[in-house]
């Protein structure tokens, strides 16, 4: 991982040049910068998680946080709602588009979110990943099965674990337990928040009416289908790999739910920003900061385990 100095991008038609605030390191990132996925092949700009203010069209002089999801909006999946499954779907820092870990970034007008004066652009920085919760915590909430009421715990202490458990809050649950096995970070979540942060190997079997696996790594979901209860939901947001790790046969005999969630819809992600507007997903201060040119030390810092906070922001 480099800096390089590239020429400003021009927007197209329909689309807006935005000057990047605020952009988050997400754990897709950092599958993309070991070589683990895929769809994002080097050499990319990565970065997906943004805010700025618009520097052309009419929106010029708005402070927004960025939808890095481009969808059609006219194949059934749109015309349903549901535009995370668009087939045509992009995402920037998935080629053919590029990342936000950049100073501008264009992007689809349809895309951008006006904010309010109130949050901040590294707050609103996280409206991607907290949409990313949003969106699997609505859809657990919809299932028949997964009781916000009973015992819910979620598996990972980053982003996505931490925010989600923010987003079972929000949604009316309050027997919680978010469950991390970085000792570092467990005590920096339990200086952030109520919710009882523990060990994997503290928490008894068949004990949860819902597990949220917000890592999906063989060894989450293998502890997934230990911790759920019979007759409970497994909800599945983590990319970690696509290798084994459930546990078929008691999925069967329990009837044990499980299901996968990506990414947000349009409308998920615009109920996420009102919702921190409202405050509604705490005082969103969980955070480290660090300039741009320091993104490859931060990622390599991440790696290591040496990283704290939940979330890395980078300032271009």
């Amino acid at each position: 991982m480099e800096m390089q100095q590239r020429p400003r991008p021009f927007p197209g038609a329909n689309e807006a040049l935005v000057k990047v605030k605020s952009v988050g390191i997400c754990g897709s990132d950092m599958h993309g910068y070991l070589g683990h996925d895929d769809r994002r092949p080097a050499p990319l700009v990565l970065g997906h998680e943004a805010a700025g203010v618009v520097a052309s069209g009419e929106l010029t002089g708005t402070r927004v946080t960025v939808n890095p999801l481009v969808t059609c909006g006219t194949c059934p999946a749109c015309a349903s709602g549901r535009t995370n499954l668009c087939p045509t779907r992009q995402i920037i820092s998935m080629p053919p588009r590029e990342g936000a870990f950049s100073q501008w970034l264009t992007m689809p007008e349809d895309n951008l979110i006006p904010l309010p004066d109130h949050l901040s652009f590294d707050q609103a920085a996280l409206a991607e990943p907290l949409a990313v919760c949003w969106h699997a915590i609505r859809l657990c909430a919809e299932q028949p099965y997964a009781d916000l009421s009973a015992p819910v715990i979620v598996i990972g202490g980053g982003a996505i674990g931490f925010g989600s458990a923010l987003a079972l809050q929000a949604f009316g649950a309050t027997d919680i337990t978010l469950l991390e096995t970085n000792p570092v970070r467990a005590s920096h979540l339990r200086e952030l928040t109520d919710i009882p942060v523990r060990d994997p190997a503290e928490i008894n079997a068949g004990q949860a009416a819902l597990v949220v696996d917000c890592v999906g790594f063989q060894a989450t979901r293998k502890a997934a289908c230990t911790m759920v209860a019979p007759g409970g939901t497994i909800c599945h947001i983590g990319l970690g790999d696509s290798n084994d790790g459930l546990d078929v046969r008691r999925i069967t005999l329990q009837e044990i739910t499980v299901f996968g969630t990506y990414a947000y819809t349009d409308q998920d992600f615009r109920d996420t920003v009102a919702a921190m507007a409202d405050g509604r997903l705490g005082p969103l201060d969980w955070a480290e900061t660090r300039a741009l040119s320091e993104g490859p030390q931060a990622f390599a810092d991440i790696l290591s385990g040496q990283v704290m906070a939940p979330k890395v922001i980078l300032h271009p």
